[in-house]
């Protein structure tokens, strides 16, 4: 577990840090249309589930990315 929260502390790549603004954006916008307060089509509330998914797991793996080879 030290390793995770090493290396999520560890410096990253700027490409990934786009990667992972555009991941948390997603997962807003997801979010959102899930606790929109009006009636929704059923496959508008279903793409929204999906985009809060893939924002998330995006935002996280990117996150995870470090510049150095090996993190101690």
């Amino acid at each position: 577990m030290k390793k995770i929260i090493n290396r999520a502390k560890a410096p990253t790549p700027k490409f990934f840090k786009v990667l992972r603004n555009i991941g948390l954006a997603l997962a807003a916008i997801g979010g959102t249309i899930l606790a929109a307060p009006v009636a929704l089509p059923v496959a508008v509330v279903s793409i929204g589930g999906y985009v809060a998914v893939a924002g998330g797991i995006l935002s996280a793996v990117s996150q995870l990315t470090s510049t150095k080879d090996a993190v101690e």
